[in-house]
């Protein structure tokens, strides 16, 4: 008998996060036109969208909320949850504005609003949520495979990975995760988390061989 699940979660337009009460004010600044702002950087765009250009909001919007929504997901593995803080990320985007300066890459600084937001939530809940399902795997396509048996190891493959994952303490997991699957350099996952580079590799290394000591790699 073969698993079958739901097709993928759409992430969440700009518009649901770009509401009219934090629409900005119009001012004099705007990038000439479509194909400028898909090639400006994102801290030129950052720059903009806090002149009061919502175009260059929109345009680092659509770079970001994948990469954003994924790194969310995997940490909470709880679709609602992850939907939520999803929002409220981009929310204190919205906030930051005007005060922010290009002091890092967009990216990095977006990740690391993303886990301070996360440490708010552990704190709060004071204790480690139970995972007993992998959010990704009950959100994601499973791809056609050419037996319903490899197909179900496939997927068992999978969910072993992730059992392994969730059993991971939280600052080696969000390591490994921004390591592996947002490709991130030591020194940029360090910004993000706050801690030096050589904590960043030790919590790697750790990590890693607590994966291959449980998937008996």
């Amino acid at each position: 008998m073969s698993a079958t699940l739901p097709p993928p979660l759409p992430l969440p337009t700009a518009a649901a996060v770009h509401t009219p009460r934090y629409a900005p004010a119009q001012r004099t600044l705007r990038l000439a036109a479509v194909d400028a702002l898909v090639e400006t950087s994102d801290e030129a765009l950052m720059l903009a969208y806090a002149a009061g250009d919502a175009g260059a909001f929109e345009t680092l919007y659509a770079r970001h909320r994948g990469r954003l929504y994924h790194y969310l997901l995997r940490q909470l593995r709880d679709v609602a949850l992850a939907e939520e803080m999803f929002q409220d990320v981009w929310q204190r985007v919205i906030a930051a504005r005007q005060g922010w300066q290009p002091q890092a890459a967009f990216s990095t600084w977006l990740l690391r609003i993303a886990h301070n937001r996360l440490g708010d939530h552990w704190r709060a809940a004071k204790h480690r949520p139970a995972a007993p399902a992998d959010a990704e795997l009950r959100t994601a396509s499973v791809p056609d495979p050419d037996t319903p048996e490899r197909q179900l190891s496939a997927f068992e493959q999978r969910r072993q990975l992730q059992l392994a994952l969730d059993d991971l303490p939280e600052d080696q997991r969000e390591v490994l995760l921004l390591r592996l699957e947002q490709e991130l350099s030591l020194e940029e996952i360090a910004q993000i988390t706050g801690v030096g580079r050589e904590t960043v590799k030790s919590r790697l290394r750790y990590a890693m061989d607590k994966l291959r000591a449980r998937l008996g790699g």
